[in-house]
């Protein structure tokens, strides 16, 4: 009969590689983690895994292996370098830019009103007290403070 130890490194060890398993992308399925799947090549894949992680290798090390041996599409989390820089900050430069846009526009927006406003008054002869009311009627009221979360 095994040891509690050894029941537990056992445990520990399976654990880990069903870990890195959900991690790995199976080659043959191409959507399906090879521990989902059930393609020859998934099972082989399994068992490498398992023994690496018998033999002490670390999850970094094991990946580091998987991605050397098969490409690096077989990893669902592609490592952060020049070539993959795009994919990894793209989601922030589009985030990025239509906030931008977004406040711009607002911003127009605001000011475009209190221009058409002013340049339809200029045109028009009124006297020096009706001008003087339709500016103040004209001006933008101050913008309230906002919160960031209104």
């Amino acid at each position: 009969m095994a040891s509690d130890e050894e029941l537990k490194k056992a445990r520990t060890v399976e654990a880990r590689a069903r870990n890195i398993s959900h991690n790995v992308r199976c080659t043959e399925c191409g959507s399906q983690s090879i521990e989902d799947s059930q393609a020859d090549v998934a099972i082989l894949l399994r068992k490498l895994i398992r023994d690496e992680v018998r033999a002490g290798k670390t999850d970094k090390e094991i990946y580091k292996k998987l991605g050397e041996d098969f490409g690096e599409s077989v990893l669902y989390v592609p490592r952060f370098d020049l070539q993959t820089a795009a994919l990894w900050l793209s989601p922030f430069v589009i985030a990025g830019t239509a906030a931008g846009a977004w406040a711009y526009r607002r911003y127009r927006q605001k000011t475009n009103v209190h221009i058409m406003a002013l340049n339809l008054v200029r045109g028009v002869p009124l006297t020096p007290t009706e001008k003087e009311t339709m500016l103040d009627l004209l001006k933008p009221p101050p913008s309230p403070r906002r919160r960031w979360w209104n």
